[in-house]
């Protein structure tokens, strides 16, 4: 059978993502209550790192221990990706002696071509283009802090990168707005996004406005990784758009604050936000762990009923 892939968040339909969020609370709660739940014992988590990570890989790691299964981390500069081995052949040999892998690398081709060539499932743990599993996570932590997301509005401020991309697919997918706001020369490009519409986005040259009535203010990095050349440059054009608490004032009272973190505080937020009240950034973080372990047990045996 052809495996099934985690490359982008529209990989999966709403339906598929509902079950996966059914599952991710189900999974949580014998988290919380200290029951063992061992579904993949016997099966195998291959993780690739080209891009470092320390939520990831904890969290998928963590996660792949937690379900009974065992995961390997590996490095590109500790194998033989890293030495010039076509992505294509390692695809080949690490699927034939693994059963899930994940990937966080820089180009999102490289990923695809992987994935084209893998006999297991692959999952997109970062690329330069998307965040899906992140987005996974604010959108479950979203729905359990507040409720349904669809028909509310998330304000983006800042640079248009992968977790803006993924969340303006996400959007797409669960029928809520993004408002974007991003300094000149740093727009969202569609085609980079993978939008096939302006239905769910929206563009604001002020963060004021766009964060004006917000159902939930997020942001990331003024400079991702990859980017550090442009640090400098990229400190000064974005002076004015950092998330502070006149911007959370200007969204709905009830409005939640979220980072992927890690967080420069003083830069992209002040520290009075993402120390706040209104601050969900550490359920945030948690809840990689548990959406991605709902991924894995999707990805590996399918639906199951919650």
């Amino acid at each position: 059978m052809t495996p099934r892939h985690y490359l982008q968040f529209r990989d999966f339909s709403r339906e598929e993502l509902d079950t996966l969020f059914e599952r991710t609370r189900w999974i949580k709660d014998k988290f919380k209550r200290y029951e063992a739940y061992h579904p993949l014992h016997d099966r195998t988590l291959v993780m690739i790192f080209e891009k470092a990570s320390t939520r990831t890989r904890l969290s998928f790691e963590a996660g792949m221990q937690q379900l009974g299964g065992s995961a390997i981390y590996l490095n590109t500069r500790d194998s033989q990706l890293g030495r010039g081995e076509p992505v294509e052949d390692a695809a080949q040999v690490i699927s034939r002696m693994s059963d899930v892998v994940m990937i966080r690398t820089f180009e999102q081709e490289i990923i695809e071509r992987f994935a084209s060539h893998s006999r297991v499932p692959v999952i997109n743990g970062l690329t330069n283009e998307y965040h899906p599993c992140q987005i996974l996570a604010d959108i479950y932590t979203f729905i359990e802090q507040r409720g349904p997301i669809q028909g509310k509005t998330v304000a983006w401020v800042g640079d248009s990168n992968n977790v803006c991309n993924t969340w303006l697919q996400a959007a797409e997918v669960f029928d809520f707005n993004v408002h974007v706001s991003t300094p000149p020369g740093y727009e969202v490009e569609p085609e980079r996004a993978g939008l096939y519409g302006t239905d769910h986005f929206e563009e604001f040259a002020d963060p004021m406005d766009a964060t004006r009535g917000a159902d939930l203010v997020t942001t990331d990095v003024w400079t991702s990784m990859g980017f550090e050349a442009e640090n400098e440059a990229r400190c000064k054009a974005f002076a004015d758009w950092q998330v502070d608490g006149e911007m959370m004032k200007a969204a709905k009272a009830e409005a939640v604050f979220m980072h992927c973190l890690p967080a420069h505080r003083g830069e992209e937020v002040s520290a009075e936000v993402i120390g706040g009240p209104q601050s969900v950034v550490w359920d945030e973080a948690e809840n990689r762990l548990h959406v991605q372990k709902a991924l894995l047990e999707f990805l590996l045996i399918g639906r199951v009923k919650s």
